[in-house]
């Protein structure tokens, strides 16, 4: 469903009959619902009572892909049908918001989960001999940044009570850190610009912060691992420091868990941290969400760390 006049209305009308049938229905906007972490999150509360999610993608394509089941982590064999009018196409960094700013309306919250995706451009560096690597659908200025920022925008005009989770990824403490280099481009006059993932998410989670007023929850997950989740003991850090594992990498859908968590637990709004997962049979399997946030014993991430676009 591509984003008209009259599809909103659809859509606001479908989700409010839903609504009457139990009041304490919370609708949840979930963007990049069409890949890994966000589908992730939209599968779960699509099953989940109490919630009415609406997941916007990027394309008629991905939305197409999505229904079918063939998108990012893909249905599973017990996977429920999407109900199609759960699924939007629309541009979180166009210029015009009014799309968004629609789909924000009656909103109690908005899971964050889109962010630039680099490719290789099938060029390869003559010095290191490493792939190329760009963003074909967008720098991350646009989507970490200017997308982001159109979200928390819209919600913030809806309702000043929308709880936003979002999702960002560690390293943001050093602004050398490798995947800052992605999809740099340097111009004839030997200028460079583009690349710099993590300066532009860090950027747009201090205006989420510190510039809306929203109530907020932010997760750092390490490396994103496609690998089965509630099997793993998690560990929470702040400042791209763990303590208890030197493992850094955590499966998706455990992402997924913790910031449905969030949604659901007051104690996680308002915080910052960083999230990896102990290997499978190392540590005892995380089902206390509360419990997990405690231990961080009330520290955030320090955003004086590191750079911010």
């Amino acid at each position: 469903m591509k984003i008209t006049t009259s599809s909103i209305i659809f859509l606001l009308t479908t989700c409010s009959s839903a609504s009457a049938l139990a009041m304490d229905t919370r609708r949840v906007l979930v963007t990049g619902a069409a890949g890994q972490t966000g589908q992730h999150i939209f599968r779960k509360l699509l099953a989940k009572p109490g919630y009415t999610p609406i997941g916007t993608v990027r394309s008629e394509e991905s939305r197409q892909a999505l229904l079918a089941g063939t998108a990012g982590i893909g249905a599973g064999e017990d996977a429920a049908p999407i109900p199609p009018e759960s699924v939007v196409v629309c541009d979180i960094t166009s210029a015009e918001t009014s799309a968004i700013d629609e789909l924000m309306k009656d909103c109690d919250a908005l899971m964050i989960c889109t962010s630039a995706k680099p490719a290789p451009t099938g060029e390869v560096n003559e010095e290191t001999k490493r792939p190329i690597f760009g963003f074909p659908n967008g720098q991350p200025e646009l989507v970490d940044w200017i997308g982001q920022k159109n979200l928390i925008d819209a919600a913030k005009k809806a309702n000043k009570e929308v709880h936003v989770v979002l999702c960002s990824s560690m390293g943001g403490t050093n602004p050398h850190n490798s995947l800052n280099n992605l999809g740099k481009i340097t111009k004839p006059d030997g200028s460079v610009s583009g690349g710099d993932i993590l300066k532009w998410k860090r950027k747009a989670e201090v205006y989420l912060m510190k510039e809306s007023g929203l109530p907020y929850t932010i997760v750092h997950p390490g490396g994103l691992l496609n690998e089965p989740g509630n099997q793993r003991e998690l560990c929470l850090g702040v400042d791209d420091k763990i303590p208890g594992t030197s493992n850094n990498s955590v499966p998706r859908e455990d992402v997924a868990n913790v910031m449905i968590a969030a949604l659901e637990d007051d104690s996680y709004r308002g915080r910052s941290f960083d999230l990896v997962s102990k290997p499978v049979g190392d540590g005892v399997t995380t089902k206390d969400y509360g419990k997990l946030l405690k231990s961080l014993d009330g520290k955030n991430c320090d955003y004086s760390l590191g750079d911010i676009a």
